[in-house]
């Protein structure tokens, strides 16, 4: 046999693997695809839709037209209408909003003079990506009661809460927590009982009486001791070397932790579940990672992408530890006020867990 003949053989043989392995054949062609999709769709520097309250106190026709035109631009949504300053303060704090419009009673006036602004446009500074953005609203011109179009640019004022100086790395290191728990996590949880199960230790847990049940939450806790030490580790770095403080309750923050984590780690047991071998265990766990890095609102605007694909983001656990982490870190939000991306954390943790419990057997098959 030549060399020719010899090399055709090897590679037939890594073929005929290929083939007979179904979940890496299946990620040749997904993993493209997802990328493409993934990348097409989350990358979106030209932003529109951004959530915005209004608070109308003119309630004037003037007032109502310059809601009307910034409402055309795109760049916010159909303005949602509060009745008070305190009430868009909690919206921007809990990240129901990102723009808050102020407009005081006393517009029409003001858009007639030169010394004083007519109105305010509140920007959250926790996401600065947006913040280039929001300034496009600032030189909308403002018609009178005479219908005369008056140049904004000077009487529009836009202010920046929580993040005045604008600095990027307060809405990345809080977020990092996230990322970081999130590749992780399920790499640690998913290649422990793949691990288990190639090296026979599956043989000796046949002949114990412990249940499904106590095995993969038994895997299931020293993960969770890791993973509050790399939320400890991130934010002490984040404070020392990038001056990033922490707004909140520190013991919240750790309560929206431990709960991130729980969920990270339930999928991580569900990936096993699927996985015959550590490699493709860390293949699914790749599978896991482009979604919650691209839909979560990690790197770009949540609001910049198109519906069906925010409704994906909210399958995704770390687009909700992205709002519980910024709130609680840079926002100063309660978890009170946090209470519905709780509710979905925990609700994605207890499906998780539960079908990872239902595919589980403790065999060696």
């Amino acid at each position: 046999m030549n060399a020719w003949q010899r090399l055709r053989a090897v590679a037939w043989k890594e073929i005929t693997q290929l083939r007979r392995d179904r979940l890496t054949l299946g990620m040749i062609i997904g993993i493209p695809l997802m990328q493409m999709i993934l990348f097409g769709y989350a990358i979106n520097f030209d932003v529109r839709g951004l959530r915005a309250v209004v608070v109308d106190e003119a309630n004037t026709a003037a007032s109502r037209d310059y809601v009307a035109s910034l409402a055309a631009t795109q760049v916010v949504a159909m303005p949602l209408a509060v009745v008070s300053g305190a009430a868009a303060d909690a919206a921007l704090r809990t990240g129901a909003a990102s723009v808050a419009i102020i407009i005081p009673r006393d517009f029409d006036r003001r858009i007639q003079e030169t010394t004083r602004t007519a109105a305010q446009i509140i920007v959250d500074g926790a996401e600065p990506s947006i913040q280039s953005v929001v300034s496009v609203l600032a030189v909308m011109p403002v018609r009178t009661r005479h219908g005369d179009a008056v140049n904004s640019a000077r009487r529009v004022e836009v202010r920046t809460y929580y993040n005045p100086e604008r600095r990027t790395a307060v809405q990345i290191v809080p977020a990092l927590i996230g990322v970081i728990l999130s590749i992780t996590m399920v790499i640690f949880t998913a290649g422990a009982i793949v691990r288990e199960r190639e090296r026979g230790n599956l043989e000796l847990l046949i002949a114990t009486p412990v249940g499904r049940a106590e095995l993969l939450t038994g895997k299931f806790l020293p993960y969770v001791a890791i993973g509050l030490l790399q939320t400890t580790i991130v934010l002490l770095v984040g404070r020392w070397l990038f001056n990033v403080p922490i707004v909140g309750s520190v013991l919240q923050l750790y309560v929206a932790a431990l709960l991130f984590i729980a969920a990270t780690l339930s999928l991580g047991l569900l990936v096993s579940t699927y996985a015959q071998t550590q490699f493709q265990a860390f293949q699914l766990a790749f599978l896991t990672m482009l979604p919650s890095i691209l839909l979560s609102g990690f790197m770009f605007p949540f609001d910049g992408m198109p519906r069906f694909a925010q409704w994906l983001a909210e399958l995704v656990p770390l687009t909700h530890f992205n709002i519980l982490v910024r709130g609680i870190v840079v926002r100063g939000a309660d978890l009170a006020e946090l209470a519905p991306q709780l509710l979905k954390l925990s609700a994605f943790t207890l499906l998780m867990f539960t079908i990872a419990l239902l595919r589980f057997r403790k065999r060696l098959d």
